[in-house]
């Protein structure tokens, strides 16, 4: 009887516990409207799909064993999210493997209710596990005000080219880190009939404190990664790239609402290195 009524103690803790933790959770006030804002789903290239927000990229791959969902907008992106599978054809259970490119509520606010609804594993670059698992408050930069977005734990702890694999697909997992301490990209080949595109989803390193960097004391070797990230990322070779923001590769120039299928729009060389130009020279200028 007395270990009966200590299960049941127990349950009422960790539940309790678990509701504190969603009542304290709270996305930063200034989030652009952008992030919210509906766009319409479409197919990239062969298997690879748009299923994010006006600026927050969602993407999915379809495979014949399941889905793979990389990165998830804010939490209120879930209904959009599901509604855009449901455009495309797609079931929201068949989703399989979670993966985020950075662990910031505007890529994690759907994570966890979408891990729980789907029983999909979540692979997080083992830098950014500890930040998914206290839902952000311990981020260098975000961090420090409690939870913005609900805590999730990683099933698989991902490290610098890694595999990802699932049904006919091999996704390569690169450590981009600097945005935060375990941002990561991925690079992946694609099938288009008698084509196949090599795509590379970046993270880029944009530069998210406005502190020096040597006063970031929770994460010293910032400075080092941004450096290694931007060095490594310019070495990549691929046809398509993508980014965890829209407005990173320039999304709304190369594909309009209701636009043709057309994966050579993303084929632009030009844009990646022009882009990793401007941000090493952002950083070149950082105390």
């Amino acid at each position: 009887m007395l270990k009966h009524h200590f299960h049941i103690v127990t349950v009422i803790l960790f539940f309790s516990s678990f509701i504190a933790t969603a009542q304290q959770v709270k996305e930063p006030k200034d989030t652009p409207v952008e992030w919210s804002k509906p766009y319409p789903p479409f197919r990239i290239a062969g298997n690879l799909y748009y299923i994010g927000t006006d600026d927050l990229a969602c993407y999915l791959i379809v495979t014949p064993k399941g889905n793979i969902l990389i990165n998830t907008g804010l939490a209120a992106s879930l209904p959009l999210i599901k509604a855009n599978l449901k455009t495309l054809g797609f079931k929201f259970n068949d989703i399989r493997i979670l993966l985020t490119t950075q662990a910031h509520y505007d890529h994690m606010g759907a994570m966890s209710e979408i891990k729980k609804a789907t029983g999909a594993k979540l692979m997080v670059n083992e830098k950014d596990a500890a930040v998914a698992a206290d839902g952000g408050s311990s981020d260098y930069a975000l961090g420090g005000h409690g939870p913005t977005f609900e805590p999730v734990k990683t099933d698989r702890l991902l490290h610098n080219g890694d595999v990802i694999k699932l049904g006919d697909m091999r996704l390569v997992m690169l450590h981009h880190p600097g945005h935060t301490k375990g941002s990561s990209s991925f690079l992946f080949d694609v099938k288009d009939g008698g084509r196949k595109y090599k795509v590379l989803i970046a993270n880029m390193p944009t530069i998210v404190t406005d502190k020096k960097f040597s006063e970031v004391h929770t994460y010293p070797d910032i400075a080092r990664d941004y450096a290694y990230t931007i060095s490594a990322m310019k070495k990549l070779t691929f046809d398509i790239w993508l980014a965890s923001h829209s407005s990173q590769f320039g999304l709304h120039s190369k594909n309009k609402p209701g636009s043709p299928y057309n994966p050579a729009a993303f084929i632009d060389k030009t844009g990646y290195d022009k882009a990793m130009n401007d941000l090493e020279d952002q950083l070149s200028k950082k105390d």
